[in-house]
């Protein structure tokens, strides 16, 4: 597991160089691609599968997404193959041109971006619901007969949180300390599967029952808002090349099983969380499946728990990717050839720090809930799920060229209808 675990860290802290084991086995590609791949997305798949109609349509719609999913991931390993490049834009760039390249690196930082934001807001969401379980708003309330004062607010504890943990965390180039708390997210998804498989069946029989459940989708668009939760949850595909590139057997047919066991695996695990949790709470399930549980339950406590301690350690991580892009757009406009002293590498490090932070977590502050936030990552994502990786495919294989473009459609759809309701929705509520 501490192998693994460092394994992880160096593909993410130095994509496309070698640190460390030079190379990485089957079994250890598909641990990373999980550990990418399970995350925040899960706490939001039991009300994606009430916004599809129930959970016939929603099984329907991950089966189909899957098939999408995979071969974007064979896709991308392919190109990997015949590129020169183990980085998700270096391929890109390498395969379509630099064009291409270029929107490739404005959606990855914008992706990674949001990822942050969502990360944060489920942070809050966390904070929110400790405080209630602690008791500590309802009784400042009632002693002081008013609203809850600033500084026992949520967000206030954030930004506690992101000046004193998260900005330490992030700032070096290097985040070693993710090879302790690199398997915590993986053990955080799956403890919270289980609990929400458990609580289904020992809540009292007419606290399960009373809940509605919706038997079909309200519109067809209805059956389409479960696929940017689908998109964000599996979303690995960012990491895959960096992955596929430090592999030891980089056979495609190697990367293939590699692909569809990762996936398989996602699929149980996503799909018995949303089946489970839109089961026990019906229609009024709550955008973060956590936020439908009672405060005071020691069991959903500690699974609040764990998720929130994951959140916190995998946004640096983040935050360092999309700076690393960040600064070598920086160094591209400037040029490689000149010499970067350390204290101007300090300086520029320090204000995409700060400036990261500070405006994901403006955002995350105002932001209703997580599934908007989600929606728009999604609706991204569908660039390096399916619009890329068809671009690729039709760049590097002219005789599959509609196969491609049948992938780079099903992406621009997905990308339109989810972002144009995430936005609409967005309004709505303010």
């Amino acid at each position: 597991m501490e192998e693994l675990a460092r394994e992880s860290i160096c593909l993410l802290a130095k994509p496309g160089l070698q640190c460390g084991t030079p190379s990485l086995s089957s079994l250890s590609a598909i641990f990373i691609m999980l550990k990418s791949a399970l995350g925040a997305g899960l706490l939001n798949f039991p009300w994606a599968f009430n916004k599809a109609g129930g959970t016939q349509v929603a099984i329907i719609m991950e089966m189909c997404s899957l098939v999408f999913l995979i071969s974007g991931l064979v896709l991308l390993g392919y190109a990997t193959s015949i590129s020169s490049q183990s980085t998700y834009q270096g391929v890109v760039k390498d395969v379509c041109g630099p064009a291409i390249g270029k929107l490739c690196v404005v959606c990855f930082i914008f992706n990674l971006f949001m990822i942050s934001v969502a990360f944060l807001r489920v942070v809050e969401d966390q904070l929110e619901k400790l405080c209630n379980s602690l008791g500590i708003n309802e009784t400042h309330v009632m002693m002081s007969n008013h609203s809850e004062p600033w500084y026992i607010d949520q967000r206030f504890f954030l930004t506690v949180i992101c000046v004193v943990v998260i900005f330490p965390l992030s700032f070096p180039k290097e985040i070693s300390f993710q090879k302790y708390t690199s398997i915590l997210g993986t053990l955080a998804a799956c403890y919270l599967t289980v609990v929400i498989i458990i609580k289904y069946y020992i809540m009292e029989h007419s606290v399960v029952q009373k809940h509605e459940h919706s038997s079909s989708p309200s519109s067809w668009t209805s059956m389409f808002s479960v696929v940017p939760t689908i998109c964000f949850g599996f979303q690995c595909h960012e990491a895959c090349v960096t992955i596929y590139a430090s592999m030891k057997n980089k056979s495609l047919s190697n990367w293939v099983m590699v692909s569809v066991i990762s996936m398989l695996i996602c699929l149980l695990i996503y799909t018995l969380t949303g089946i489970y949790g839109f089961l026990t709470f019906g229609e009024v399930v709550a955008a973060d499946i956590l936020m439908s549980y009672p405060g005071d339950d020691v069991v959903v406590i500690i699974a609040r728990a764990l998720f929130g301690v994951s959140i916190i350690t995998i946004y640096p991580i983040v935050l360092l990717l999309g700076r690393s892009v960040l600064q070598e757009v920086w160094l591209d406009r400037k040029g490689r050839f000149l010499p970067l002293s350390k204290s101007y590498e300090r300086f520029m490090r320090f204000i995409l720090t700060v400036l990261w932070i500070l405006v994901t977590l403006i955002i995350a502050m105002f932001v209703p809930d997580i599934s908007e936030v989600i929606s728009i990552i999604g609706g991204i994502s569908a660039f390096f799920i399916f619009i890329f990786p068809g671009l690729c495919l039709i760049c590097a294989m002219y005789c599959l060229v509609s196969w491609g473009m049948i992938s780079i459609l099903c992406g621009a759809f997905i990308f339109g209808q989810s972002t144009a309701t995430a936005f609409m929705e967005l309004l709505n509520k303010f």
